[in-house]
């Protein structure tokens, strides 16, 4: 019988972003990079993103660890995650989502969540839906909050973490950390 579908076509592969099924990306050919040290002179955390534009790279740069951008760490990146999401609508959403596949066993093996940082999305307070929502992720995982830093988004990244997140500084190791 013919029914109008190719035979080739896989029918059993999910659905949805690429980033998340896909796993640990190869590294191109030659070396591989280098990762990102803490404090202490290994590698932390791995900053992965649950949305394009979370803030991996700057977090990577100002508390020490792997920018995975949204990708999942790669085979000589840390093991350790700290999901990184801005707290605007969709960016909650995501980190939402990405915590449910955490949840379930989905997200590739031997990788571990340590907590999800949230990077303000404007300065200011948060609308309370927003607030709401970042109670039920603080519900699941540790929350680290940080705040809207002018200076970093015309990229001065110099300076000390913005007080704020202690806990995030004593967390990644970059107490002490020169940049």
């Amino acid at each position: 019988m013919e029914t109008g579908v190719r035979s080739d076509v896989r029918r059993d592969v999910r659905r949805g972003p690429e980033i998340w099924l896909r796993g640990p990306v190869a590294t191109p050919e030659g070396r591989p990079p280098e990762p990102v040290l803490g404090a202490g002179g290994s590698p932390l955390h791995s900053f992965v993103g649950a949305h394009g534009g979370a803030g991996t790279s700057t977090l990577a740069r100002v508390y020490g660890g792997h920018d995975c951008g949204r990708d999942w760490p790669g085979p000589t990146a840390p093991r350790s995650v700290l999901l990184v999401a801005r707290t605007h609508a969709s960016g909650l959403s995501a980190a939402l989502h990405t915590l449910e596949l955490f949840r379930r066993g989905e997200a590739p093996p031997g990788l571990g969540l340590d907590a999800v940082v949230l990077v303000a999305d404007a300065p200011g307070r948060l609308p309370r839906p927003l607030a709401q929502r970042i109670k039920v992720i603080d519900s699941a995982i540790d929350v680290h909050r940080v705040p809207w830093v002018p200076a970093w988004r015309l990229g001065d990244l110099t300076g000390t973490p913005p007080r704020e997140t202690e806990a995030l500084v004593r967390l990644t190791g970059a107490a002490g950390r020169s940049r």
